[in-house]
C-alpha cells in the first residue's frame, strides 16, 4: 500500500524546486534527492515527471473543485445559485494561482513556466468541472428552470471564460475589465437559457481578492 506521507514529500519537493528553476532543468533525480529518497522510489508512486507535475496541479486545485462536485447532487438548491457557487470556487481557485505566481516570479520562474503551469492548471481546471456543470445545467432544464438545447457546451463556454477571463495570464486585463466580461456572460445566459433578465445578477457580485 502506497505511503501517503512519501506521496506526499514528492510532491512537495516538485513544488520547493520550481520555485528555484525551470521546468526543463527538473529531473526525476532532482526530485528524488529534494524529497530525500532514492530514484526508484519515486517512479514507484509515478510513471513521470510530467505525472508528478499533473498530480502537483490537482493537489493544489483539490478544495474548489470538490465544492463543485458537492454542489451537485445538492438538488435542492436552484441551479443558477450553484453555478454561481461555482463561479466563486473558480475565483478562488484562481486568485490562488496568481498568489502562487507572484511567489514564483519573486523567486525567479520563467514566464514561460508559469504559462506552461497555467495552462495545464486550465486543462484541469475545465475537465473536471465541465461534467459537474453539465449535469446542474441538465437538472435545470429537467426542473424547466432553464430552457437550452445544449448543456455541455453551455458548461464548456462557461469554463472558457473563466479559466482564460478570471487570472489574466493570458489576457492583460483589469479588474473592471473582468467584471464586465463576467456581466456579458450573465447577459448571455439569462437570454439563451430563458430566465427573465436580471435574475442572475447575483452571478456579478465583485471577485474576492
Amino acid at each position: 500500500m502506497p505511503d501517503m506521507k512519501k506521496y506526499d514529500k514528492i510532491l512537495d519537493a516538485l513544488q520547493q524546486l520550481l520555485e528555484e528553476r525551470t521546468i526543463q532543468n527538473i529531473s526525476v533525480s532532482d526530485i528524488a534527492k529534494r524529497a530525500e529518497m532514492g530514484k526508484g522510489s519515486i517512479y514507484y508512486y509515478f510513471p513521470s515527471k510530467e505525472a508528478i507535475l499533473d498530480e502537483l496541479i490537482e493537489r493544489n486545485y483539490e478544495k474548489p473543485i470538490k465544492t463543485a462536485k458537492t454542489l451537485a447532487n445538492q438538488t435542492e438548491i436552484s441551479p443558477f445559485t450553484r453555478m454561481a457557487m461555482i463561479l466563486q470556487a473558480c475565483r478562488t481557485s484562481s486568485a490562488a494561482f496568481l498568489n502562487q505566481n507572484h511567489t514564483a516570479v519573486s523567486a525567479g520562474t520563467s514566464a514561460q513556466d508559469i504559462a506552461f503551469l497555467h495552462q495545464k492548471y486550465m486543462n484541469h481546471l475545465i475537465l473536471e468541472l465541465k461534467p459537474v456543470l453539465t449535469e446542474i445545467i441538465e437538472q435545470g432544464i429537467a426542473s424547466n428552470q432553464i430552457d437550452f438545447a445544449y448543456p455541455a457546451a453551455l458548461a464548456e463556454i462557461v469554463l472558457i471564460v473563466l479559466a482564460v477571463k478570471l487570472d489574466s495570464t493570458f489576457l492583460s486585463a483589469t479588474a473592471e475589465d473582468s467584471e464586465d466580461t463576467i456581466r456579458g456572460l450573465v447577459a448571455l445566459l439569462e437570454k439563451g437559457t430563458g430566465v427573465p433578465q436580471g435574475s442572475l445578477n447575483y452571478l456579478t457580485s465583485p471577485m474576492i481578492e
